[in-house]
C-alpha cells in the first residue's frame, strides 16, 4: 500500500498551519505591530504568513495531477475558507482605520483569492469522486 502523503499534501498542510498562526497572532494582538506573539508589523506578518499559503495552494493544486486526492481538495477548501475569513476580518477592521480604502481593497482581494483556492479544492474533490 502506498502512502497518501505527498508534496501537495505537505504544502497544503504548511499553508493551513501558517494561516492559523497568522490568525491567532492577529486575534491576540488585535492586528497591531508586535502586539501578538509574533514580533512583526501587519505588512511583514502578511508577507511572511499570508503570501506563502496562497502560493503553496496553487502549487499544490497544479502539481497534483494523479491520482486525484480527495484529502488535498479538502485541505485546499480549508485554506480558501481561512483566507476568506481573513479578508472579511480585514474589511471589517478597515472601517476603524485611517487606511480604510486600502484595507478594504486588500480584504476584497483576499476574499477573491480565497474563493479561487476553495474552488480549486472543490474541483479536486469532484475529480476524486468521479474516478
Amino acid at each position: 500500500m502506498t502512502s497518501m502523503v505527498s508534496i501537495p499534501h505537505v504544502l497544503s498542510g504548511i499553508s493551513i498551519v501558517l494561516l492559523v498562526v497568522y490568525g491567532v497572532d492577529v486575534m491576540i494582538g488585535g492586528g497591531g505591530a508586535g502586539e501578538g506573539f509574533l514580533p512583526f508589523d501587519a505588512m511583514t506578518r502578511g508577507i511572511g504568513f499570508g503570501m506563502p499559503p496562497i502560493i503553496f495552494s496553487f502549487i499544490a493544486f497544479f502539481i497534483s495531477k494523479k491520482p486525484p486526492f480527495k484529502g488535498l481538495g479538502i485541505m485546499l477548501v480549508i485554506t480558501g475558507v481561512l483566507i476568506i475569513i481573513g479578508g472579511i476580518i480585514s474589511m471589517a477592521s478597515a472601517e476603524e482605520s485611517e487606511n480604510a480604502a486600502r484595507m478594504a481593497g486588500e480584504g476584497g482581494g483576499l476574499i477573491a483569492v480565497g474563493v479561487i483556492i476553495a474552488a480549486l479544492g472543490g474541483i479536486k474533490i469532484k475529480k476524486s469522486l468521479s474516478t
